[in-house]
């Protein structure tokens, strides 16, 4: 027994000096308290053992690893994460921002919470047979087989069945657990074949498209694209108002390594202006025959599909090809380059961020899906999560009224919305969620959002470039937006916000023309746009600051300033009243208008800078992204000229 003992106290001493002692080339860093008291505890062991020759020490070693297990287990699950998880994010490092993130560390919880019952239970037989000779009254030798055959042998047969029972649990919640994709990691079997993909007006409708109907169609479409006529084609245009419709081409236009051209203007001149010489044109409008654009409905009904739809062709992220067009301030369409990679990043992280939430609902969208923001959020993201979505977006805000059968996630933008909280007082929406884009909520609109829907949106800030980088929510963070984790900002010389993030391509990242002031925590206000700033006879003026001014008011729900120019340079302010600004002026002239709004300006600006025509409307036109461009203001004013 004293021998048994020394080399007890050997190995606890060697294992404190392994502890304790630090590498030269390693930093200096705390000493971990767990196995330094596990190592004091065998330590005090064998010296007790040693000098009273008692086996009763030793056999409590199995107590003491059960409670100090039990120490560790539980700590954990009051900190968090609890030990389990961490195991299982070392087991698999993608865990930790994949959609079954806050599954798994909820079944990694109950596990935790079971093998601390475990310990318990283990640790109090284990006291019972170290003490057995007294609590039974059995014999030295008949108490010494008992405590060895329990803890050399039947704990550990209890332990390995508790592994084994939770293995087979474990494969079987695994199957239910959510699963999301990379855009173009999908495979045949990524999804059941009757798994519901998109659906018509409401989901309780019935009419459904599957993963099978998915890889049949576009099973055809790579046909069409791959045939005689097409191979050599490597140019497409792609406009498809149905999502579903739009969803099968664009991913066989992937599979098949064409170049994608997605525009949401399809108006003759815009494309007379992107289309050259090679192009062809897939949609499902209806255009100048000129154009000879195929019809992506009749491709998909009279194409076959391959014997063995099943094979899927891959798709390499990196070597996709996607040019979206934004008119800018121009209207003159600009081709912006992006690629499934950086599309998927943002997929990625908003994944892990707000995976509960479109995963707990079915979802809805207002945005084109030609447009970096309705496609990510309306097309990629949902197909990726396996969010069953709306095969045409809503156009009407009297739609929402039917969207009572189950809980949605509405992609929106501020002008949708706007537009819906002027004709509804109270939807009738459960549990509902909003994302928002494309521009900036005032506070009062969030505020009516929040009335209507019962739900304050989220903003996303972002643009074509840039792709999502922050966002806020007005009813918790007020007009400050908050970076997301995995973009870097800061201010740039002229006052710009430049930004570093995975979804630019550039490693030096994007200037934008968003004047900003950052705070200390990371979050940012945003003041307004540096191609705002015009010069009025060699006066510096914000056009934002005006229209801000204006806003103060409280008599107006939306006002656009734009800058003009015949013999001199001067300002024209569009004005949309609100229901207080209507009143107050109902049944006056148009010069009492102008004069109001003129004195109120007065008061904190120079009268060369103040605008000189006004312009009275119900609705400043927007497109459907819900921006408003300086040539459609422009003409408002032409057309009050005219009348």
């Amino acid at each position: 027994m004293r021998i048994l003992s020394l080399c007890i106290v050997g190995l606890a001493l060697a294992f404190f000096i392994a502890l304790t002692g630090k590498n030269r080339e390693e930093e200096k860093s705390a000493i971990s308290w767990k196995p330094l008291v596990t190592a004091l505890l065998f330590m005090a062991a064998g010296t007790a053992c040693f000098f009273t020759n008692q086996t009763v020490f030793l056999k409590l070693y199995s107590v003491v690893v059960s409670a100090m297990l039990l120490i560790v287990f539980s700590s954990t699950l009051l900190a968090g994460p609890n030990i389990i998880f961490r195991f299982a994010m070392l087991g698999d490092r993608t865990i930790k921002n994949s959609v079954c993130r806050k599954p798994v560390e909820a079944y990694c919880k109950k596990v935790c919470i079971v093998w601390c019952l475990f310990f318990i239970v283990n640790g109090s037989i284990s006291v019972c047979t170290a003490f057995s000779a007294r609590f039974f009254g059995l014999s030295q030798s008949k108490a010494d087989a008992l405590w060895s055959i329990y803890n050399g042998g039947i704990s550990y047969i209890f332990m390995g069945i508790l592994f084994a029972v939770e293995y087979i649990i474990r494969q079987m919640v695994d199957k239910k657990m959510p699963k999301s994709f990379a855009f173009t990691k999908f495979t045949s079997d990524s999804r059941p074949d009757d798994f519901v993909l998109c659906y018509e007006d409401t989901y309780s409708s019935g009419k459904y498209r599957t993963w099978k109907d998915f890889l049949i169609e576009t099973s055809r479409m790579r046909n069409f694209l791959m045939s005689a006529e097409n191979k050599d084609v490597s140019e497409w245009i792609l406009h498809c108002e149905d999502y579903w419709y739009f969803l099968v081409t664009f991913a066989a236009l992937l599979q098949c390594n064409k170049t994608v051209h997605l525009t949401q203007n399809i108006t003759e001149s815009f494309l007379s202006e992107i289309k050259k010489d090679g192009y062809k044109f897939l949609t499902d409008q209806n255009v100048d025959p000129s154009f000879k654009a195929d019809s992506i409905p009749d491709v998909i009904a009279s194409v076959k599909e391959s014997q063995d739809f099943r094979t899927i062709p891959s798709i390499n992220n990196d070597e996709t090809r996607i040019l979206m067009y934004t008119s800018g301030s121009t209207g003159k369409p600009k081709a912006v380059h992006q690629r499934m990679t950086e599309f998927e990043a943002d997929n990625a992280f908003i994944i892990s961020r707000w995976a509960e939430e479109f995963l707990s609902r079915k979802l809805v969208t207002t945005v084109s899906q030609h447009h970096i923001y309705g496609f990510l959020f309306g097309i990629s993201l949902p197909f990726s999560l396996g969010v069953p979505f709306r095969r045409k977006r809503i156009e009407f805000p009297e739609e929402f009224e039917s969207l009572t059968d189950d809980s949605y996630i509405v992609i929106a933008t501020p002008a949708f919305l706007k537009r819906t909280v002027e004709v509804e007082e109270k939807l009738p929406l459960k549990d509902c969620f909003i994302f928002t884009s494309g521009g900036a909520c005032s506070p009062e609109l969030s505020k009516k959002t929040l009335e209507v829907f019962g739900f304050c949106p989220l903003e996303v800030y972002g643009s074509t470039e840039t792709s999502g980088i922050a966002y806020r929510q007005q009813s918790k963070d007020g007009l400050y937006f908050t970076p997301f984790a995995n973009a870097k900002i800061w201010k740039g010389e002229d006052g710009c916000l430049r930004i570093i993030s995975p979804y630019i391509k550039d490693p030096e990242g994007f200037a934008t023309a968003d004047l900003v002031e950052i705070f200390d925590d990371g979050r940012f206000l945003l003041k307004g746009r540096s191609d705002s700033i015009v010069k009025i006879e060699e006066k510096r003026i914000s056009m934002t600051e005006v229209e801000n001014r204006i806003l103060e008011t409280n008599l107006v729900r939306d006002v656009k300033v734009v800058a003009m120019e015949d013999r001199r340079q001067y300002l024209a302010a569009a004005i949309e009243l609100n229901d207080e600004g209507k009143k107050k002026f109902e049944g006056q002239r148009k010069l009492i208008l102008n004069n109001f709004f003129h004195d109120f300006l007065t008061k904190y600006f120079e009268n060369v800078v103040i605008p000189k025509k006004w312009r009275f409307v119900e609705n400043l036109p927007v497109d459907v992204q819900g921006k408003k461009h300086k040539d459609e203001i422009i003409k408002l004013f032409d057309r009050a000229e005219q009348d």
